[in-house]
């Protein structure tokens, strides 16, 4: 069964990542999707991969104008607006007290007020559609602390709380509004130094999965939420992360996975 029939979606950050996961996933489920990114050569190729149900349009999603414009350009392409995925985000692994002025800025900035322009360029065009969903980016690391991201997770925390106001506000205006929170997902934004899956994953053994995720493992709950499966689902905060956040092992103890070989 193809979930999203029929229904149109704007994906940020969706040329490559997790973002790429979740358009080949929603086209798959059978949506229209405006691919934004401002990796303008990726986006562009991944649309023309897909073919006639999706576009890529260039989006700062900093830029107030330039999601008016994707939003009107996703309108005229595709007739309506059902569906906005607010996952453009960027990551900066550093020690707390050495994140300077420039890093802090870029984080707010992409990572929340993203978010929020997004939603507010978005509502009207979703209400004109008769409803639809809105899911929101954030991060195993809004749901817990970790070192070398303290300022990434402060912005992660405040998308988790805005989601849950914004579900308040919009659930009676037929919008629902849920958080995806990933965690241990091989994506280049994740991985700076570009280890192979094989080295990625041995970094992930003390948690529950023992593996690191993928983007299809986000896609997947993306389609859900966007899907009227969910359609009691509002202020949600669905962690895809391999039990990252479940809790911690008291390792030697009975229960606890064994160090892995070599």
């Amino acid at each position: 069964m193809r979930r999203l029939e029929n229904s149109v979606a704007i994906v940020s950050g969706g040329a490559r990542g997790i973002g790429e996961g979740i358009v080949r996933r929603f086209v798959e489920e059978g949506a229209k999707v405006m691919i934004t990114d401002l990796l303008d050569d990726l986006g562009q190729a991944l649309a023309d991969e897909l073919g006639e149900n999706t576009a890529y349009h260039h989006l700062d999603v900093t830029s107030r104008e330039q999601w008016a414009t994707v939003v009107a350009a996703a309108e005229a392409r595709f007739g309506k607006l059902d569906t906005l995925v607010n996952n453009a985000g960027v990551l900066v692994f550093n020690r707390f007290d050495d994140h300077t002025d420039a890093q802090i800025d870029m984080l707010l900035n992409v990572n929340l007020k993203g978010v929020i322009y997004g939603s507010q360029a978005a509502i009207p065009a979703i209400e004109r559609a008769g409803g639809g969903a809105i899911i929101n980016m954030s991060s195993a690391d809004g749901l817990e602390g970790a070192n070398a991201v303290s300022v990434y997770s402060s912005t992660k925390f405040a998308v988790r709380g805005l989601t849950k106001a914004m579900a308040l506000e919009l659930g009676f205006r037929k919008i629902r509004v849920n958080s995806i929170h990933p965690g241990g997902i091989f994506t280049p934004l994740a991985n700076p130094h570009n280890m192979s899956k094989e080295e990625y994953d041995r970094n992930y053994w003390i948690y529950p999965a023992q593996y690191a995720g993928e983007p299809r493992d986000i896609a997947a709950a993306a389609a859900y939420l966007a899907s009227d499966d969910a359609r009691y689902c509002m202020g949600t905060e669905l962690a895809v992360d391999g039990g990252l956040t479940a809790g911690h092992y008291y390792m030697g103890f009975p229960g606890s996975p064994a160090a892995p070989q070599g």
